[in-house]
């Protein structure tokens, strides 16, 4: 069937990188850049002023019309590594990683690439971090799952291009064509005579050839890939396990001072007094002050600043500091008022934003209707490492080193809030301990370079566990009174969402990960869709959370799928499958557009692997659930056992992954190992709760994380298809809560509407 609503351009849940359309954290984007691979873009480089000899490629992401050919010379060892590539006269190779490292493993995939293409063993390679420059490596972020999609071509051709001149060198210098040589290991083979060169003799003959145009390039076929698909530990792994600094809160400077800032507990409010004199006596206090903010949605709120001559002083100097704010233009929102306000909203129809066929008619002549109500609440990042950063300012210049996701936008947020230029703000990026979404935003650099700029020194300020829970960008919660409709043979043959979207009171939109649309149901045969809602204005900060969109909305869709499949006495997976239909493309035919060719075989990998169908003990339960989100397609089984006193314990998870091609094994297997522990803990009993517009949670204490005996077995299959690989930090996520609720429904008869399911008075053990 043609579902109108199913021929849409951005697939359902990427509303976050979606939203960096236009600009966004001081940076510019258009569209294309999501998900752009095309080479005429692209111009290739070699760069001038690298010590250390041999050949040295970067590429440029902007409009180069030429590209500059140099031969890099001299005996230094160190290098100023500009490029993407290095390989020096000794043979060695290094690889600049471009994308910030928050735990998903690009830093070692990315190269992993390049050295493909390289056709260099990967024991010969060494990855950098590199610098933060957006002439040379284009755009440097990391969300949305998008690192994948987005530099898979970009990589492959920095690899091939070097590879196609190194194979250039070797055949002048034997007098052969350049197809009579092939490139293997580090070397160059004559095929003729099976002579060799190897890439460090050749590399300084390799400097002073043509740099080919991107389109006459020769990727390999994936059957020859030897490191690609393998497993490959991190390249910081041993640094990591050996307490070396790497992250953003390791950071240490010459002279380095300590800050905290304080803001109102009461979203957007503002210093009215504080007892600055009283802190400023403390031990090791240096400073007190009050920075007034501009108070634009995630940049500069107001607030106290306390400087101190460790982190230590500068926390017990923030417990002794007494503020009196002013709330006048403060929040007022409760989640209880939301609460109240939803379930009165949604018992009537809302303002029509999506309707395919007549869901009046499909009640009317419906066999059975069924109606449900869902909820789940707002959450917080709760990255294990606090939002943190240093900054120097010092001839008139500001220093920023970072651990964020989203580094290119820093300078231009800096030039809006401090009497400074955007070309006098230089980022280092740092690896950061979690990212999940919330250093998308970079609303606590902003804070540390407003003291620095005060204060004569480097300056490294520390959230504590409970600034970061109160000052986040939370993942909005959401209510959803459902119905569907079924028709005397048990098929699906409506569907209706009457739910509130929270929208930003500045623009009217809705807010970060709040747009919900009809596509995110991603059942196409269903006839008759109508999706109703009623938009409220939010003031509590909200941001885009692991799988934006997709978190919340998969749980819910899938839940309801299975529910309507147990109204119709049918097989939850035959019922599933239904809703994908014939396989086909929907849209545009782009890997933004949801594929149920796809869809239907993950399904059928997940289902096979994990049992589907066979017979369970009393107590015990098997739950399903499909989601495509991030252009990754999964499909979910979990079993769990479930006790009289609702102990339930999650005993295997299989999960059945297409992401076109894995790249890592290793690193692969991580993220989607950690994405199903990931969603036990969130379910378990986590939410955020406010009341006069502050948060009421603090801590782990009351926002609980699972621990390791709870982890259940998880099992993963790998569908390696010909489409592009895609990223792999977030399509794991939206499929697990349904899964386990439908699990529970099998083991109980007890169906989970509400978020977490401690508040339906169950609990993993």
């Amino acid at each position: 069937m043609k579902n109108e609503l199913y021929k849409y351009d951005l697939i359902p849940d990427v509303d976050m990188p979606a939203e960096f359309v236009g600009k966004i954290e001081g940076y510019e984007t258009t569209e294309t850049d999501i998900l752009d691979t095309s080479m005429a873009r692209r111009q290739f480089l070699k760069l001038t002023g690298i010590a250390g000899g041999g050949l040295v490629l970067a590429f440029s992401m902007g409009s180069s019309p030429r590209a500059q050919a140099a031969h890099h010379g001299g005996k230094k060892e160190t290098a100023d590594l500009n490029a993407y590539v290095q390989i020096k006269s000794d043979g060695s190779v290094v690889i600049a990683a471009k994308n910030p490292e928050v735990g998903q493993g690009v830093k070692t995939f990315l190269p992993m690439i390049i050295a493909e293409e390289l056709e260099v063993p990967w024991k010969s390679v060494s990855v950098v971090q590199s610098e933060i420059d957006q002439k040379r490596y284009g755009r440097q972020s990391a969300g949305g799952s998008q690192s994948t999609p987005r530099n898979w071509t970009p990589m492959r051709e920095a690899g091939a291009t070097a590879r196609t001149m190194l194979i250039a060198a070797a055949a002048e210098k034997w007098g052969v064509n350049a197809s009579d040589c092939m490139a293997d290991q580090g070397y160059v083979v004559n095929k003729s005579n099976g002579k060799n060169l190897s890439y460090g003799d050749l590399a300084s003959a390799a400097a002073k050839q043509t740099v080919p145009d991107p389109k006459s390039l020769k990727f390999k076929d994936r059957k020859d890939y030897k490191l690609l698909g393998k497993f490959v530990t991190g390249v910081d792994n041993h640094k990591l396990v050996t307490g070396q600094p790497l992250f953003g809160i390791d950071q240490r400077l010459p002279g380095m001072l300590n800050a905290v800032y304080v803001k109102c507990p009461s979203f957007y409010g503002k210093v009215k007094s504080a007892n600055l004199d009283e802190v400023k006596q403390l031990p090791g206090v240096i400073d007190a002050f009050v920075i007034q903010g501009n108070s634009t949605d995630g940049e500069l709120k107001p607030g106290v600043a306390i400087v101190a001559k460790t982190t230590y002083e500068a926390f017990k100097a923030e417990k002794a500091l007494q503020v009196s704010w002013n709330i006048a233009d403060a929040s007022k929102e409760s989640w209880s008022g939301f609460k109240k306000m939803a379930k009165e909203l949604t018992a009537n129809p809302g303002p029509v934003s999506e309707e395919i066929g007549s869901m009046d008619d499909a009640i009317t002549g419906a066999y059975k209707v069924v109606d449900s109500y869902y909820t789940y609440p707002f959450l917080s990042h709760a990255n294990l490492e606090p939002q943190n950063c240093a900054a120097w300012f010092r001839n008139g210049k500001m220093e920023i080193y970072a651990p964020t996701q989203t580094p290119q936008g820093i300078a231009g947020i800096l030039a809006r809030i401090l009497p400074i230029k955007a070309d006098d703000v230089e980022i280092k990026q740092l690896r950061g301990g979690g990212g999940f979404g919330r250093r998308l935003i970079n609303d606590w650099v902003c804070e540390v370079a407003a003291i620095a700029h005060k204060i004569n020194a480097p300056i490294k300020m520390t959230w504590t566990r409970e600034t970061d829970m109160a000052h986040d960008f939370f993942r909005v919660g959401g209510f959803h009174n459902l119905k569907g409709t079924l028709d005397k043979k048990g098929k699906l043959t409506g569907f209706q969402d009457r739910t509130l979207v929270f929208t930003n009171k500045a623009n009217g939109h809705p807010v970060r990960g709040g747009n919900i649309r009809a596509a995110n149901l991603q059942c196409p045969e269903i006839p008759n869709v109508r999706m109703e809602t009623h938009e409220i204005p939010l003031t509590t900060p909200c941001g885009w959370w692991r799988a934006p969109t997709s978190c919340s909305v998969g749980w819910v869709f899938q839940s309801f799928i299975h529910e309507m499949a147990t109204a119709a006495d049918r097989d939850h997976l035959e019922f599933l499958l239904e809703q994908f239909g014939e396989p086909r493309w929907m849209g545009n035919q782009t890997a933004r557009d949801f594929n149920t060719e796809r869809a239907i075989n993950v399904t059928k990998l997940a289902a096979e692997k994990g049992d589907w169908g066979k017979k369970m003990k009393s107590g015990q339960g098997r739950g399903l659930s499909f989601y495509f989100s991030h252009l990754g397609y999964f499909t979910e089984v979990a079993e769990v056992t479930v006790d009289s006193l609702n102990n339930v314990k999650v005993d295997r998870v299989v999960v059945a992954c297409d992401v076109g091609m894995l790249l890592n094994k290793s690193g692969g297997e991580n993220q989607v190992e950690g994405s199903v522990i990931d969603g036990l803990s969130t379910m378990a009993a986590q939410e955020i709760t406010f009341e006069n517009g502050a948060v009421q949670e603090s801590n782990f204490d009351n926002y609980p994380l699972l621990r390791l005996p709870v982890a259940p077995k998880i099992e993963i299959q790998w569908l390696t298809t010909d489409h592009s690989p895609t990223g792999l930090g977030e399509p794991a996520f939206p499929p697990l809560a349904a899964a386990v609720t439908n699990a529970i429904f099998d083991a109980t008869g007890k169906r989970i509407y509400t978020m977490p399911i401690s508040k339906e008075g169950f609990s993993f053990v």
